[in-house]
């Protein structure tokens, strides 16, 4: 049995639907949900539906019961994430789970001195509470999603016709979302019995420059790409009313992306699809395409 946590939200839901694409039966995949209201949609295919939650560690000790595999997705609420794990671990433990693979993420330095230290803090404990575990486990090292691009760039792209993000001209391995759940379904198909740690980045990088070329080559609109420092970027957007807690994290991703922590290559998510990752040209063209 292979069970899904976060299975409404989007990598789980993706990777559920490419498990039965893959030809998994549906009723050796359980979907861990909070409000089974919400997973109709999963129920009507014949995924079995278990009741469970990140902060509750005995529902996750019920809802693990005769679990091969479990793909534990990181949690969204970073304050509450190494809590909430260190539950999904020992509720692990406690069921007997055969392998796990879980969504870390993808850096370059574990030090405090990183701009998205504030991230890495609860994926570094829960890679070592796995090497703790004994479990055997698959540490996916995800790159930044692509999707997120539009996210970092504001929706006003088009109009304002400039990028303005202090990432210099450092790269990031972007992928798509939707291929990053395609390569985790392969993976639990592939029934991994060893522990293993895969970096999910695309084989080419790319900088928020190549970002302004792609979208002004598909709309004809030239848009430009500017770097200010990290302390002029804040200064501006927190004038502009944006939330205090986005502008820091998009200025530590774009920071971290200047320092090279997020540009890796690899080739592993070409070889789980069989076929080329998304590419920044392709996915550009689909949002921004006339």
């Amino acid at each position: 049995m292979i069970l899904i946590t976060g299975a409404t939200g989007n990598y789980g839901g993706l990777t559920i639907k490419h498990l039965l694409n893959k030809g998994v039966a549906a009723n050796q995949i359980v979907a861990l949900v909070r409000d089974e209201a919400k997973a109709q949609d999963l129920k009507d295919k014949g995924v079995e539906l278990r009741i469970g939650d990140y902060d509750n560690v005995e529902s996750l000790k019920t809802a693990f019961q005769g679990i091969d595999q479990l793909l534990f997705i990181s949690a969204s609420d970073v304050e509450k994430r190494l809590p909430q794990h260190e539950n999904v671990m020992e509720a692990a433990k406690a069921a007997g789970v055969g392998h796990i693979v879980y969504t870390s993420f993808e850096r370059q330095n574990n030090t405090s001195s990183s701009p998205i230290a504030f991230v890495a803090e609860a994926h570094l404990r829960t890679e070592e509470l796995l090497k703790e575990s004994g479990i055997s486990h698959t540490i996916l090292r995800n790159n930044l999603y692509m999707d997120f691009v539009p996210v970092f760039i504001g929706e006003q792209v088009l109009d304002q016709k400039n990028i303005y993000l202090p990432a210099e001209n450092g790269k990031a391995g972007f992928v798509l979302r939707e291929d990053m759940a395609e390569a985790t379904a392969q993976i639990l198909v592939n029934e991994p019995q060893e522990t293993q740690v895969l970096e999910f980045s695309n084989e080419e990088n790319y900088s928020y420059q190549d970002v302004a070329d792609a979208i002004s080559k598909v709309t004809g609109t030239q848009i430009n790409y500017t770097s200010p420092s990290v302390e002029e970027y804040t200064s501006t957007l927190l004038g502009l009313n944006v939330p205090e807690g986005y502008v820091h994290m998009f200025a530590g991703f774009a920071k971290a992306q200047a320092d090279g922590e997020l540009a890796v290559s690899s080739t592993t998510i070409n070889d789980l699809l069989g076929r080329k990752a998304t590419t920044l040209e392709e996915f550009v063209n689909t949002v921004y395409g006339k």
